[in-house]
């Protein structure tokens, strides 16, 4: 008769999940994290566009790419948060910053991570800390609102805890709040709590915790039309200089917005009904 421990352990072992195996990282230079089970899925091309068609935003670009560079190179680097207005190129400007600095260190990795995904967050730096690479956690659009607690989890990344974040990893960031969570939550809570100084500190302190804080705000009009003008430039696409301004005005007008995902998006259907290809 089987021991009733052994039966136990058994069971434990069928429930528990066995490690995530590391992939082969040479097939891909971008992967994304997928918890339960955990695994990292190769991405065979990544959607980013190359650094210099990136217009208005130099400041922040030079700043992550030397930033990035340090990392690749493993020098000491920064954790990066890129906040502010929406459409800017926040994003696109992290996967444009590891693909120009990928060219020269194939080992560097990019490895998006999605924001409800972070309580698993830690099993993948164990993961990651293995690995013959260095990697970029990559989480779009990081806010937290209510009774959210995932921000608890990201800071195994940001801190990495007792053991410390591995040399190997870094992480980059973008929101549209600054701080990572709306004005209105810190108020309520500033106003509800005993000590209010104390109240919010747990969660306002976590954007402290990112080195670089990089900050994109809306673009003028001057701005708009010269990413415009970059990206027909790129991509041949022939039009009268009067005609693009009127053109692009026009629906930017129509947006009632004015960024760099407008300028893209107008550039998009003007490559269309012109019969260029893009991308």
């Amino acid at each position: 008769m089987t021991d009733p421990l052994e039966r136990i352990a058994a069971a434990l072992e069928r429930l528990a999940p066995p490690p995530a195996a590391l992939p082969d990282f040479a097939a891909a230079g971008a992967f994304v994290w997928h918890p339960d089970p955990d695994r990292l899925e190769p991405v065979a091309r990544v959607n980013r566009v190359p650094l210099g068609l990136l217009v208005g935003i130099d400041r922040a670009a030079d700043t992550l790419l030397a930033n990035t560079r340090h990392f690749a190179a493993g020098l000491p680097a920064n954790n990066a948060l890129l906040w502010g207005a929406r459409g800017m190129g926040k994003s696109s400007l992290v996967k444009a910053t590891h693909g120009a600095v990928a060219a020269d260190a194939p080992d560097l990795k990019l490895v998006e991570v999605l924001r409800e995904d972070l309580p698993g967050i830690g099993r993948l730096l164990g993961l990651l800390a293995a690995a013959p690479a260095r990697f970029i956690l990559f989480c779009d659009d990081l806010s937290f609102s209510g009774d959210d607690a995932h921000y608890k989890s990201l800071k195994a990344v940001l801190d990495g805890g007792v053991a410390g974040r591995p040399d190997n990893v870094v992480f980059y960031a973008t929101s549209n709040r600054r701080h990572l969570m709306p004005r209105d939550m810190i108020e309520n809570e500033r106003s509800t709590a005993i000590n209010p100084s104390e109240a919010v500190e747990e969660k306002v302190s976590l954007s402290d915790r990112f080195g670089l804080w990089l900050g994109f705000h809306p673009c003028d009009q001057d701005s708009y039309l010269a990413m415009v003008g970059r990206y027909c430039d790129a991509f041949g696409i022939a039009i009268d200089a009067a005609e693009l301004r009127a053109e692009a005005i026009a629906w930017q007008q129509a947006r009632g917005a004015r960024s760099g995902r407008v300028a893209w998006q107008y550039v998009t259907d003007l490559a269309g009904r012109r019969g260029v290809a893009i991308g």
